[in-house]
């Protein structure tokens, strides 16, 4: 089971996050995803880009043979997201300016990022994968 997938919101992200950090080490890899929540009208994300970034962020993790956590975070629907205020926006920890957004998380710290323009690009996933 090389990939392990944990979900949060804004309401459970603390709760997930503590886990998420306390099992860290055990994995080669850990990576956070922020994203958009699905609008139950369509059943697909509200974000255009999540939608192009998922299945190529999901693919690579999941052909990888080490062992890797992945933390999907929810950012909520757009009225949320657009916030000023959003708590993730304001976290010194994530200074989360776009959706979707994948972190290589390492040491209790960001090792590496790719922003909304650029979490579609396989061989910059492949990258962040590999990063040493």
């Amino acid at each position: 089971m090389p990939l392990k997938v944990l979900d949060a919101t804004i309401a459970t992200f603390d709760g997930v996050f503590e886990k998420f950090r306390a099992e860290s080490t055990k994995n080669k890899a850990n990576f956070i995803l922020f994203l958009a929540d699905i609008d139950p009208s369509t059943n697909l994300s509200w974000c255009p880009d999540c939608v192009r970034a998922e299945p190529v962020i999901y693919k690579k993790l999941e052909a990888s043979s080490d062992d890797i956590a992945l933390l999907r975070a929810y950012v909520g629907d757009r009225p949320t997201w657009r916030t000023p205020q959003h708590p993730w926006r304001v976290d010194s920890r994530f200074n989360l300016k776009g959706v979707p957004t994948l972190i290589r998380w390492e040491n209790d710290a960001i090792k590496g990022r790719l922003e909304d323009h650029e979490a579609h690009l396989d061989h910059k996933i492949g990258s962040l994968l590999n990063a040493n």
